[in-house]
């Protein structure tokens, strides 16, 4: 069977949450894996800390509304999340994503980041 993989924040309270959910609806074509679980270089994970990731069976890597519908796609409620990538609304929809995103990034981690072993 082919599998996505999405690499989610486990340091997110709203991450874990929604990853609890996501992971009790989901099919078995989705894997869920934790940054912090992982042994990807520094770069890779800071990278991976600051928006959702998906990387699909085919290889392709989908990023922050991208990932999230395509991993939603994986339970019976995947239709709810598709009218977020319409043109007009994906446009608005990715803009909000991005503000929301830096921001619980830099809620969590701030100046330094040591949790992305950079420094």
């Amino acid at each position: 069977m082919m599998i996505d993989t999405l690499y989610y924040d486990g340091q997110c309270p709203l991450c874990r949450t929604e990853m609890e959910k996501l992971g009790r609806l989901a099919d078995a074509g989705l894997e869920l894996v934790d940054i912090h679980e992982t042994d990807m270089d520094a770069e890779t994970r800071l990278a991976m800390l600051r928006v959702l990731h998906l990387r699909t069976a085919s290889g392709e890597m989908l990023q922050g509304l991208d990932a999230n519908v395509a991993a939603w796609q994986h339970t019976r409620w995947g239709l709810l999340f598709r009218w977020m990538r319409w043109p007009l609304v994906s446009w608005f929809a990715d803009r909000v994503y991005a503000v929301w995103a830096d921001r619980r990034f830099r809620r969590l981690y701030g100046p330094g980041c040591e949790v992305c072993n950079l420094e």
